[in-house]
This record gives C-alpha cells, structure tokens and sequence, in this order.
C-alpha cells in the first residue's frame, strides 16, 4: 500500500484521534467544534434580529399611515364649511358685518 493511500485510510479510519498523539488533536478538534458552536449562534442571532427588524419596519408603516389618516381627518374637522355645520345646530351663524378693530391709545402727559 502506497504512504498515501495509507494516510487516507487512516483519516477515514479516525485512527489520528486514537494513536498516542491524539491530545493534540483533540484540542484543535475541541477548539474547531466551539469556533463552529460560536459561528451558529451568531448567524442565528442575527437571523433573530432581521426577522424583528421586519417587524419593527411593518408596524412603523401601520403607525405611518394611521398618523396620515388621523392628520387628514384633522384638517378636514378644522375646515371653516365643516366648523359651520357643526355650530349651525347650536343656532351660531356667521355675522353679517365684519368685525370692527378697536384702537386703544394712551396720552403720555
């Protein structure tokens, strides 16, 4: 058998975790396994956070649009035709004459 066809075996066969230097390659193989644990995590964790992102986004557009229609629901209330309808119930009309300005003067003697 070839040397590389023997050190292929072995590798297939997991005898560098099983011989008499196996320690350390149980360290590197122990430190690559939590690098591993450690990088899913975080891809998780950052799965996590653009799925909350999304959700964040949809309701500032529901609050967006509300406030859109709450501020031009306003307008039209603060319309003067819309402020006559409403105070004509309570018998308030609009004067016939414009209101007269009023000058105040003071003599300084």
């Amino acid at each position: 058998m070839s040397k590389v066809r023997k050190n292929i075996y072995d590798l297939l066969r997991g005898s560098f975790l099983t011989d008499e230097s196996s320690f350390k390659n149980w360290r590197i193989l122990i430190f690559v396994v939590v690098l591993l644990l450690v990088m899913i995590y975080s891809s998780h964790s950052a799965d996590a956070k653009v799925v909350q992102i999304a959700a964040l986004n949809k309701k500032k557009r529901e609050l967006r649009a509300e406030d859109v229609d709450t501020s031009t629901e306003l307008m039209r209330m603060k319309l003067e035709s819309s402020i006559r309808d409403k105070v004509k119930s309570k018998g308030l009309y609009p004067a016939k004459k414009p209101p007269q300005k009023i000058k105040v003067t003071y003599n300084k003697e």
